[in-house]
């Protein structure tokens, strides 16, 4: 049987008391140092995780790290006949000196509290996403890896508990945070991807739920993903109605033009990418123009035949970025063999992940220590 050590912590900075559960049977430190030595993404979870309850009249309460395991969930719980969920997604990365960084996690606590509001759930104060952070951190902090574009993926979500068949938003929710060592994405180097443009399928529609990271929005894009595998692509595209470029399974997507002005699609149903976000601004801050609005594919597939669009590239969180080389369609393809698109983009890459393992200067404020 589990055995576990019950601690109570000082109330911490955002106000909150955590209740603190030791796993008793967390992993060696050569167990633990043999899973960071090959994490891959997603396959391993560190030893606690963190949760918070929500409900209509007691409000945020009961935050609490406790050993890494199952959830006990009623079947009529809400989320599993409703969906009514979102998370996010980012890193934890470890410095030279030892310490340990996230990047911008306030734009994912602001972007965690709008999906909440699509999706009809509450919105967790910004204090409590970065509090939640560090409380796993300094458990779980020995999970960071140091290895070369190696991190640690925390994974917040939230969704709807209460157990009830009615169609309205739960009165009980609960929020979580895990966390998951990462290997580095390309570690043979950064090589070019295929894009597989769906046509039969959308993402999101207008007015729906696009702008959210909820589960739902992913779980539409799979059946797609599995056709761009079959045609021998690694992410596949979406449209609008219209026509328009929106965006990647799970990646933002930016046009690079000859002169050097970057594209990048505006929708209400597009999720707003942090780390497209941020590669935008480190363009800007070069000079490079940067324009954000609807762009039809028809002005991709005649601006690559011209030579007015050199380029393009994907952008999330786990990629980073990473150059495309071939939009492939049922009846055509655009192919980009523009080294000074993927220069480009490799260059803006390499100042972001620099600036996130603390190699660049962080000009524009955007790291958060963890760890103190």
């Amino acid at each position: 049987m589990t055995t576990t050590n019950l601690t109570l912590q000082t109330p911490s900075e955002a106000g909150l008391t955590w209740a603190v559960t030791r796993n008793e049977n967390a992993r060696t430190d050569a167990d633990r140092e043999a899973i960071l030595a090959d994490p891959g993404f997603g396959n391993h979870f560190t030893d606690h995780m963190v949760d918070i309850c929500w409900s209509e009249k007691g409000g945020w309460h009961r935050p609490r790290v406790s050993p890494y395991g199952p959830i006990p969930l009623d079947p009529a719980a809400a989320v599993l006949h409703y969906a009514q969920e979102i998370f996010e997604g980012l890193k934890a990365y470890r410095h030279a000196d030892g310490s340990i960084w996230s990047f911008r996690p306030y734009e994912n606590a602001a972007r965690m509290q709008r999906s909440a509001r699509r999706m009809a759930l509450p919105e967790l104060p910004v204090s409590y996403f970065i509090d939640s952070l560090k409380q796993l951190i300094a458990v779980d902090g020995s999970w960071v890896p140091s290895a070369a574009e190696t991190s640690l993926y925390l994974r917040p979500y939230m969704f709807a508990k209460e157990a009830f068949l009615g169609v309205r938003p739960a009165k009980k929710v609960a929020y979580y945070v895990i966390a998951s060592p990462a290997a580095a994405y390309f570690p043979g180097g950064v090589e070019p991807v295929n894009i597989w443009l769906s046509t039969t399928y959308a993402r999101a529609g207008k007015g729906g739920t696009g702008a959210a990271k909820t589960g739902g929005n992913y779980a539409s894009s799979l059946l797609p993903q599995a056709e761009a595998y079959e045609k021998g692509c690694q992410q596949v595209a979406f449209l609008d109605p219209a026509g328009n470029l929106e965006e990647l399974g799970g990646m933002n997507i930016v046009l690079v033009r000859r002169d050097g002005t970057l594209l990048t699609p505006e929708s209400d149903s597009i999720l707003e990418g942090i780390t497209r976000d941020s590669i935008l601004q480190l363009a800007a801050d070069r000079g490079h123009v940067v324009e954000r609005r609807p762009i039809a594919l028809a002005e991709w597939r005649e601006g690559a035949a011209s030579g007015d669009i050199v380029g393009a590239f994907a952008c999330g969180t786990a990629a980073v970025v990473v150059p495309i080389g071939r939009l492939l369609a049922e009846d055509f393809e655009i192919l980009h063999h523009g080294d000074e698109a993927s220069e480009l983009a490799l260059s803006l890459r390499e100042e972001l992940t620099g600036i996130q393992y603390g190699r660049v200067e962080d000009r524009h404020g955007w790291m958060t220590r963890l760890d103190a």
